[in-house]
């Protein structure tokens, strides 16, 4: 696989390979970033969708992700657009309480955790991108339809032929060649289709998810997640960005002090005993829903500080999801090329850790990368990746089948399914803060771990030179914030570009 001692067949050695990313989701924007930024210089993302644009929905990321996103100089964007977490908060269906959990900083980490948007956060990472790699790095409508292999002189090459997804015709650049291609296309990956065709379709939960965003006045702390009710139902919200007339230029609907509230209802619809794990079909799932086939449910989940019926009811369009997942594979790495993120280890939205781990592969990847000439070559690199990431994913998603750390509402629910007075009547708080403990552990994001890391990795941004994309940090210009509200830098003291603020977000291309 090596010519003259380098491991990608060229004089200029690893740092110089082609490099094809199939998926601009998170976790391909990551792995681009964290590679260019360790000295890889020929990176290409190869994106399905027309346009990349703000999916209306909030995610958590976890300690140890955002330690990574700091050190790729990208902390002041994340506090830019997000909500910096205080607590988890579980209650059961009646609002009864059952355990706090102090998070991020306000648990003693040295970083913080983020409730932010979705959408926001994937094209905060697209701007860092085209900032640092070039606006070509980056190919849009662009479906990956097959691949083959060569072998000259002992150097594999991958052959990428690509389509538009919509239209079926050759993309734009229908054919790219590279040394190492990088799956990270997602839950109906088709890489890992072409690798495993046998796999069928991802494994339904039986459970449906319900979810939307609300602007609404702040609760509890302002930056508390609540999770309520048992597995078979449960609401989830937690606010994923501030709101004001600021941050909203026309003031239309804005409340000074008002928070973006991030909501789901989950609901399940088919029995867990049923052996069907085949996802219900919809033709298309960016079309919104009727609330009528889940709000009768939550009717009385009135909780004082929160009240559902009132939050579904004044949110106008609601969209569903069915929870999913795929059993784990014995292999992510052939040849080179590997799996990454949802493609990988597509796992339930239980425990916060999706996209936290697909940011964990990005790091995971690079590191063997830059060790390949050392280890054999880049099919040892991504083999060695995949056996120290592949086993860790694979705990996670097994144990989110499992409810996580969710099995404290569970439990509460089996032990005292009409409720209770205080919960250490009917479990003990030892057994309440070991389920968390247990889980942290094994998604690795243990206190004493992370804040080890982040001593070791204090001052990298600075000393690579990176900074947050400028539109997602600029100083508010004649009453305009830009961060997470334009997708542009602010110029002649006048918001440019497409905004994707509240009043203004859209769904993401199908």
């Amino acid at each position: 696989m090596t010519t003259n001692g380098n491991a990608n067949g060229t004089p200029q050695g690893i740092k110089a390979a082609r490099i094809a990313i199939i998926g601009a989701g998170v976790g391909g924007l990551v792995t681009a970033l964290h590679l260019h930024a360790h000295g890889f210089t020929n990176i290409i993302l190869f994106e399905a969708a027309t346009k990349v644009t703000s999916l209306g929905v909030g995610i958590n990321v976890q300690p140890h992700a955002v330690l990574i996103l700091r050190d790729l100089g990208l902390l002041p964007a994340l506090q830019s657009t997000g909500v910096e977490t205080r607590e988890l908060n579980y209650y059961d269906q009646y609002g009864n309480p059952i355990i706090s959990e102090p998070r991020g900083k306000f648990a003693g980490y040295k970083v913080p955790q983020f409730s932010i948007h979705r959408g926001h956060l994937q094209l905060l990472l697209l701007e860092a991108v085209k900032e640092r790699l070039g606006e070509a790095s980056v190919k849009l409508n662009h479906s990956l339809e097959r691949y083959d292999r060569e072998s000259t002189a002992g150097h594999e090459t991958i052959n990428l032929h690509f389509i538009q997804r919509k239209t079926h015709e050759p993309a734009t650049t229908s054919t790219s060649s590279a040394d190492i291609t990088i799956a990270a296309d997602g839950i109906n990956s088709t890489i890992r289709r072409l690798l495993y065709p046998a796999e069928g379709p991802p494994n339904f939960s039986g459970r449906i998810l319900w979810r939307r965003c609300l602007e609404r006045e702040p609760y509890l702390t302002g930056a508390s997640m609540v999770w309520s009710g048992h597995a078979n139902q449960k609401f989830i919200a937690y606010p994923i960005s501030p709101v004001s007339t600021s941050t909203n230029p026309s003031g239309e609907g804005a409340k000074e002090g008002n928070t973006l509230v991030n909501w789901i209802a989950e609901l399940r619809v088919r029995d867990e005993n049923d052996p069907d794990t085949t996802p219900p079909e919809k033709p298309d799932w960016t079309i919104s829903v009727p609330k009528e086939k889940f709000a009768g449910a939550f009717k009385s989940w009135t909780f004082g500080f929160l009240n559902v019926p009132d939050l579904v009811e004044k949110t106008e369009k609601v969209y569903e999801f069915p929870m999913c997942d795929r059993t784990p594979v014995e292999r992510w790495s052939f040849g080179h090329l590997t799996l990454l993120g949802d493609a990988a280890h597509p796992m339930y939205p239980i425990g916060s850790n999706g996209a936290s781990q697909a940011i964990m592969d990005a790091a995971g990847l690079t590191k063997y990368l830059l060790l390949c000439e050392q280890v054999g070559g880049v099919e040892e690199a991504l083999m060695r990746y995949q056996d120290e990431r592949l086993p860790a994913t694979a705990r996670i998603v097994m144990a989110n089948r499992g409810n996580g750390p969710d099995h404290v509402m569970q439990i509460a629910y089996e032990r005292a399914p009409e409720g209770f007075k205080h919960i250490n009547d009917i479990i003990s708080q030892d057994e309440l803060e070991s389920i968390g403990a247990v889980y942290k552990n094994i998604a690795g994001f243990e206190v004493e771990k992370v804040n080890a890391m982040a001593e070791l990795s204090e001052g990298t941004a600075e000393r690579l030179g990176l900074t947050s994309p400028k539109a997602w940090t600029a100083k508010k210009v004649d009453g305009v914030v830009p961060n997470g509200v334009d997708s542009d830098v602010v110029k002649g003291g006048k918001s440019v570009g497409t905004q994707i603020g509240i009043n203004w977000t859209a769904v993401a291309d199908p």
